[in-house]
């Protein structure tokens, strides 16, 4: 009898919209030599939220938050997922995450084709928290805040 292993998620491209995208502190930190490619897109569905520092999407019908899909180099997905979770605090079913990683639907600005990519999405409870006391992004764009 072999052990049962975790499912491995998909090996999706990552939506993101704040700190992560050109010209912010952590694209270099962590995205620098390990993607294939960088592309503006849009998420649909989702409103942006000013947090301590850094955004937060959250979903809501309507809105729109802009941002990159960043498709990883097939050999450093893994290591890229990895630290990428750990960055948002994102640890599968915990309920202290800040952040929940989703797979969403973006469409490339270029083109208008849609891609299903990995999305960094606020946590129920920061989400609720957004909702009453936190200060919405106008129009859903970190770099224009």
């Amino acid at each position: 009898m072999t052990a049962a292993h975790p499912a491995r998620p998909a090996e999706l491209p990552f939506f993101v919209y704040g700190t992560l995208r050109p010209g912010e502190i952590n694209h270099d930190l962590f995205l620098r030599g390990r993607t294939r490619s960088e592309e503006p897109a849009r998420l649909t569905g989702a409103a942006l939220y000013d947090g301590p520092g850094y955004p937060y999407a959250v979903e809501e019908p309507g809105a729109v938050v802009s941002g990159e899909i960043v498709t990883a180099l097939p050999e450093r997905y893994g290591e890229l997922l990895a630290d990428l979770d750990r960055l948002e605090e994102y640890v599968p079913g915990s309920p202290r995450n800040l952040y929940e990683r989703v797979e969403r639907r973006v469409v490339r600005v270029a083109d208008g084709s849609a891609v299903r990519a990995w999305v960094y999405v606020a946590a129920p409870a920061v989400t609720a928290w957004l909702r009453t006391r936190g200060k919405p992004i106008e129009g859903g764009d970190w770099l224009l805040r």
